[in-house]
C-alpha cells in the first residue's frame, strides 16, 4: 500500500511507563504508518493496553516522547480524530444501540439533521442493524462490543485504537470485523492500531509491533518477520524472538557473574616485614 503521508500516525521515542514501582513499558521506540493496520501483539499482561492508553492520552506516568497525528498524545484537539475502543464495552446498558449512537453523535457535534444517516451507516458497518432498537444491556457481550466500536466510528476518526476488539466473537464476526478494518484503511485512509493475543490475527495486519514484558521485540511487516526468523508463521517468528531474547538475557546474567569472580574479592596479602 502506498503511504501518502510521510509523517507517521503515531511516533514514540524512549517511551516508558512505571506503575506501582513496576516498569510496564520499557524504552519503546517505534513509528506507526498512516493508512495501514498495525497489530499490537503479545501475551496477556505484556503492556498492550497500557500502550494504547498512552496513545489516546489516558495513561498516567508516561515519560519519553509520544506524538499522535503530529501532536502530543492526549492533546485536546485530537479528541474528534482518535476513536478508542476499550476491552470493556463503554456504552449505556439502559439505552438501545441506536440511542447510544445518537447520544454520542450529539457529543461529537454531528449536526442533528445528519445524525440519522450517520447512525444508520455506522450500524451497518458493524452489522447491528437488526439489533438497533434492542436495549444494549440485553445484547450479548460480542454485540455490546460492536456497539462500542460503532461509537468509535461515528466521527470517521483518522486513527482508530482498538483493544482486543474480537475477543468473544465467533469466527464469522471476527472475519467481518477484519474486513471492515481493511475497508476503513483502503476507502477512508484511516489508521488502525489493533491489539490481540491471538497470533493468527497478525497475518491480517500490514505491520506488527510484538511486545513481551513491556519491551518491543519487533517492529516490522509479517512477511519480513517470517523471513528474518526463517519461520513459517508469525507465531513461530514471535517464539523465535522470545527464545532469542531469553538467551541474550541469560548470557548477560552469566557475563555479570563472571565479572565479579574470585579475583575481584580476594583478600589482600600481608606485607613482608623488612
Amino acid at each position: 500500500m502506498m503511504n501518502k503521508h510521510p509523517e507517521p500516525a503515531v511516533e514514540a521515542a524512549g517511551l516508558r511507563v512505571v506503575r506501582g514501582g513496576r516498569t510496564v513499558l520499557d524504552d519503546l521506540t517505534f513509528a506507526i504508518p498512516r493508512g495501514q493496520i498495525t497489530g499490537l501483539l503479545g501475551p496477556s499482561g505484556c503492556g498492550k493496553s497500557t500502550l494504547m492508553r498512552a496513545v489516546v492520552g489516558s495513561q498516567a506516568q508516561v515519560t519519553g516522547t509520544l506524538t499522535v497525528l503530529g501532536r502530543p498524545a492526549g492533546h485536546r484537539t485530537l479528541r474528534p480524530e482518535v476513536g478508542y475502543v476499550t476491552q470493556a464495552p463503554s456504552v449505556y446498558a439502559d439505552l438501545t444501540a441506536r440511542q447510544n449512537l445518537d447520544y454520542y453523535a450529539a457529543v461529537l457535534g454531528i449536526h442533528r439533521r445528519d445524525r440519522p444517516a450517520t447512525v444508520d451507516r455506522t450500524l451497518r458497518d458493524v452489522d447491528l442493524t437488526s439489533h438497533a432498537d434492542a436495549l444494549t444491556g440485553t445484547l450479548s457481550g460480542g454485540q455490546r462490543g460492536r456497539v462500542s466500536l460503532a461509537v468509535a466510528l461515528l466521527g470517521e476518526p483518522e486513527l482508530l485504537v482498538l483493544d482486543e476488539p474480537t475477543v468473544g466473537l465467533d469466527p464469522v464476526l471476527r472475519r467481518d470485523l477484519w474486513r471492515l478494518f481493511h475497508r476503513l484503511t483502503e476507502e477512508r485512509g484511516a489508521t488502525v492500531l489493533v491489539s490481540s493475543h491471538v497470533m493468527d490475527e497478525a497475518e491480517r495486519c500490514h505491520r506488527l509491533l510484538l511486545l513481551r514484558d513491556g519491551r518491543l521485540l519487533a517492529d516490522d511487516t509479517p512477511d519480513a518477520l517470517r523471513r528474518s526468523t526463517a519461520s513459517y508463521t508469525v507465531e513461530d517468528a514471535f517464539l523465535h524472538l522470545v527464545d532469542q531474547a531469553d538467551a541474550a538475557e541469560r548470557e548477560g546474567t552469566a557475563d555479570a557473574k563472571n565479572s565479579t569472580g574470585p579475583h575481584d574479592t580476594a583478600a589482600p596479602t600481608e606485607a613482608t616485614p623488612s
